[in-house]
């Protein structure tokens, strides 16, 4: 069939209005460093003992909740119980002293305005009187204090947040200052181990993608290396914090080069083949190439070419 000159027009026409001329020129990539994230908690804080005994309750497990100055368990010391009972027996005997202190000196008061007694002796029964309440008063403070060692039996959670760790057991025999329990909180972090070399690629603000399709910032580099490494913490967005310590593939900036990118919908495959299409002296040739890496940038593909175009080649682009 014979085609007509208009419509032969046409069609080309339309061709050409689907297709834009590129000059290939080398631009700047990122190149990224895959490694692993820790989900870390911004805060891990021991609550600690403040006195010795056996954890009578331990009210809190693994994985629990907590909120701040939560009662996570109980620790009981017979010893204080007895130094109460003993500090009240104590109280009694000198209650009853006073008691007898005080009959003497009002029957005193009394015979004074009698002559029957001195001022002196008046004098030596008001000091009974002061000595005995002195002393009551002093064994009420050691009672507090006491009793103070008894409610600090009570381990209190320091602050919101997940129990990560309960290394004792009830029935334990725990001393001053050992953890009951260490808590998490204060939010989720991504914290990253970095080989050193690519230390000085590192700078705070930098995006960091996540295999999940997540991405975060990098707000922290840590000055100090540790066995080849740097520590840096990344703030996520929606971090899934259900399991502290889960390990996740992230994707690091770590320098620039500059490679020749051509769009995805340039490029065709003929036999298993890629192929471009270059103006060349106004006509259109089509050249072999070899594919690198996928780049996207505002929402479209891109390739890297890594051989078959040079800059200053002109791209056909077709978008068929």
């Amino acid at each position: 069939m014979k085609l007509s000159l208009p419509l032969i027009i046409t069609l080309l026409g339309a061709t050409i209005a689907h297709a834009e001329t590129l000059t290939l020129e080398p631009q700047p990539i990122t190149e990224w460093k895959a490694v692993y994230g820790v989900i870390e908690t911004r805060d891990r804080v021991p609550a600690r003992a403040r006195i010795g005994g056996t954890i009578v309750e331990l009210l809190v497990t693994e994985g629990d909740m907590v909120s701040e100055e939560q009662k996570i368990a109980v620790i009981k010391d017979d010893k204080l119980e007895f130094q109460l009972a003993a500090l009240d027996a104590q109280i009694s005997a000198l209650k009853a002293r006073l008691k007898t202190a005080v009959e003497d000196l009002e029957r005193g008061q009394e015979l004074i305005k009698r002559g029957t007694i001195t001022v002196q002796r008046l004098s030596q029964l008001q000091s009974q009187v002061d000595v005995l309440n002195g002393e009551i008063r002093g064994v009420e403070a050691q009672q507090l204090v006491i009793k103070q060692q008894v409610s600090e039996g009570d381990v209190l959670s320091p602050e919101a947040g997940v129990v990560l760790s309960v290394p004792p057991s009830k029935g334990s025999v725990i001393n001053p200052g050992e953890t009951v329990a260490v808590i998490g909180g204060g939010g989720s972090f991504l914290r990253l181990s970095v080989p050193e070399r690519h230390a000085a690629n590192l700078h705070e603000g930098d995006n960091i993608e996540m295999s999940d399709g997540q991405s975060g910032t990098l707000a922290k580099v840590y000055p100090q290396i540790e066995n080849g490494r740097v520590l840096a913490d990344v703030e996520v967005p929606g971090l899934n914090d259900r399991f502290v310590g889960r390990r996740v593939p992230v994707r690091l900036p770590v320098g620039e080069r500059k490679a020749i990118l051509v769009p995805e919908t340039a490029v065709s495959m003929h036999g298993g083949i890629d192929f471009v299409t270059l103006e060349i002296n106004g006509e259109e040739m089509r050249r072999a190439v070899v594919l690198g890496a996928t780049v996207i940038r505002d929402g479209e593909i891109w390739k890297e070419v890594l051989t078959g175009v040079v800059a200053g080649d002109k791209l056909v682009n077709s978008h068929e």
